[in-house]
């Protein structure tokens, strides 16, 4: 229910979107909700090549970031309770393993816990074009509760910005979850149609 969450986890993997799960803390912050980070490595490595933020840059950002060796982790037991998960982006790697159970590291184990104690698990699966293994896996997860949502740009919205397309695909996400997004542009409808350009002046002549 929106307005009800309180605290969420965080996951950044190693696929290209690094901006999702850096927009998606700064978003749920900014709702009052508490965050709890893990990146794995190839997350680490593709922020810098994709902007100008160092791993401890993004950790900042979260009110807990975890080492994703830390299986130990207060996110690695269902005990600890939160209103879900969010994966911004989801590598193919992570896919298949949280599709097989592979909780090999902190990010997977805690995504493992999210679908075991039947908490939304969303997952913006970043890669195309897609593979036979892709798509079984995210049958897999789907089958086991978890939302996959390829980052897909919702262009009825016409942004301006790569920006604003993030800022769309992330506050979606996070509403999954229940995290409130007050600001974000909505569905409402088909708009009138407009004339084409030039239209009225042919018409006079």
């Amino acid at each position: 229910m929106l307005g009800g969450a309180s605290r969420v986890v965080v996951g950044i993997s190693g696929a290209t979107g690094v901006a999702y799960g850096v927009r998606a803390l700064q978003l749920a912050r900014a709702a009052g909700v508490e965050t709890h980070l893990v990146m794995t490595q190839a997350a680490a490595l593709t922020a810098t090549q994709e902007s100008d933020l160092q791993a401890r840059d993004i950790a900042r950002l979260a009110d807990v970031a975890h080492r994703v060796a830390n299986v130990g982790a207060s996110i690695a037991s269902g005990s600890f309770p939160t209103e879900g998960m969010l994966i911004a982006p989801c590598s193919s790697r992570t896919l298949a393993a949280i599709a097989h159970g592979l909780s090999d590291n902190l990010l997977t184990r805690a995504a493992e816990v999210t679908l075991k104690e039947r908490r939304p698990l969303v997952v913006l699966f970043r890669e195309t074009p897609l593979t036979l293994a892709h798509l079984r896996a995210m049958e897999a997860v789907t089958e086991m509760g978890g939302i996959v949502m390829p980052p897909v740009p919702a262009l009825y919205t016409r942004p301006c910005s790569v920006e604003e397309v993030v800022d769309f695909t992330v506050g979606r996400a996070l509403e999954l979850l229940g995290v409130p997004i007050a600001e974000m542009p909505r569905w409402n409808g088909l708009a009138p149609r407009r004339a084409p350009v030039g239209s009225r002046q042919r018409g006079r002549a």
